[in-house]
C-alpha cells in the first residue's frame, strides 16, 4: 500500500492518500483541501496516478479535517465515513467557519458510522478502526497492522498530544485513549498525526511530555 501526504489550509493540516499503485483504488483520509490552487494540486495527483477514490474518511470531524468533503463528494461520488459520535461536531463546522472567517462549503452528512473494531480494506490491505475519544468526543485512529502504520488524526502528534479544550474534548478521556490504544502497540510503528512530522509508538513512549510523567 502506497502513501501520499498533502499540508493543506490555513491550519497545516495533514492530508493522506492510500492506494496501492498506478490505476488502483484510493482511500481520502482527512481532506483539508479548501480553495481551487488545493483542490486542484489534490486532482492533480489523482489524475497523473489514474486513482479511484472510493473512499472519504474523517478521522474525526473538526473543521480543518472536513474543508474538502464537499469537493471530494462532488468530484467522486463517496460520502463521508467517521463515527457517529462526531455528528454533532460536522454539523457546527458552518458556524466555527464563520467564527474563524473562512470560507466553507457544507460537507455532505456522514454516510457510513465506522467504530472500534472495524475495519477498512484497500486491495489485500486492512486498516482497523481504533476508537480513541478525547480530543474530540468519538475521534477514531486507523492501524495498518502489517506496514505498522497508524494514522492517528489528532490523538497523538510527535512529542504533543491532540488539544482538549474545543467542545467535547476532555484531556482524561484523550490520555486514557492514547495509553490503552496506542501505547499498546509496537514500538516500531510509524505514526501518522493530523499535523507536523510522523514520529512513531517507541519514540511517543519514551519522550512525550505528556505520557512520560
Amino acid at each position: 500500500m502506497k502513501l501520499h501526504s498533502f499540508v493543506f489550509n490555513d491550519f497545516e493540516e495533514n492530508t493522506y492518500l492510500l492506494y496501492d499503485g498506478e490505476g488502483s483504488d484510493c482511500i481520502i483520509i482527512d481532506p483539508g483541501n479548501n480553495g481551487t490552487a488545493e483542490n486542484g494540486e489534490l486532482m492533480a495527483f489523482i489524475t497523473k496516478h489514474q486513482l479511484k477514490v472510493n473512499r472519504l474518511i474523517n478521522t474525526h470531524c473538526h473543521i480543518d479535517h472536513v474543508l474538502g468533503n464537499a469537493w471530494v463528494n462532488k468530484q467522486f461520488d463517496v460520502y463521508p465515513e467517521a463515527h457517529r459520535g462526531e455528528i454533532p461536531v460536522l454539523e457546527s463546522c458552518e458556524r466555527v467557519a464563520q467564527m474563524y472567517g473562512i470560507p466553507y462549503i457544507p460537507s455532505p452528512p456522514i454516510a457510513s458510522f465506522l467504530q472500534e473494531g472495524d475495519t477498512i480494506t484497500l486491495g489485500n490491505q486492512i486498516l482497523e478502526v481504533l476508537f480513541c475519544p478525547g480530543h474530540s468526543p468519538a475521534s477514531i485512529c486507523l492501524y495498518w497492522r502489517n506496514g505498522k502504520l497508524l494514522f492517528a488524526g489528532d490523538v497523538l502528534f510527535h512529542r504533543s498530544i491532540g488539544r482538549t479544550d474545543l467542545p467535547g474534548g476532555n484531556y482524561d478521556t484523550l490520555i486514557e485513549s492514547i495509553e490503552t490504544k496506542l501505547m499498546s502497540l509496537p514500538d516500531d510503528v510509524m505514526v501518522y498525526p493530523g499535523h507536523g512530522i510522523p514520529t512513531n509508538i517507541g519514540d511517543e513512549r519514551r519522550f512525550n511530555p505528556f505520557l512520560t510523567k
